[in-house]
């Protein structure tokens, strides 16, 4: 445990950080997943409203330290590359 006030105010600050990293990376999992479900469904319209909502919370990820920006950056070129499959 913590001795020391600036060692209890670090732990709090750890604390809320890593809640709030949690949440977004949730989001952001909830928007890959649906994604994925609208292009297994083929529905090329809200497939591309989706990407553009996806890549959004992946790079505001990525801006942040919950994910590395070549995570980011992979995950929405694969996603990218899935939409595309849709027209042909």
């Amino acid at each position: 445990m913590a001795n020391h006030k600036s060692s209890v105010k670090r732990a709090k600050q750890e604390k809320t950080r890593r809640m709030t990293n949690k949440i977004k990376t949730a989001k952001a999992r909830t928007a890959v997943k649906a994604l994925r479900e609208a292009v297994a469904k083929g529905d090329k319209a809200v497939a591309k409203t989706l990407l553009t909502k996806t890549q959004s919370l992946l790079a505001k990820l990525a801006k942040s330290p919950a994910m590395k920006k070549q995570t980011a950056s992979r995950k929405t070129s694969r996603l990218t590359k899935l939409v595309a499959t849709i027209a042909k």
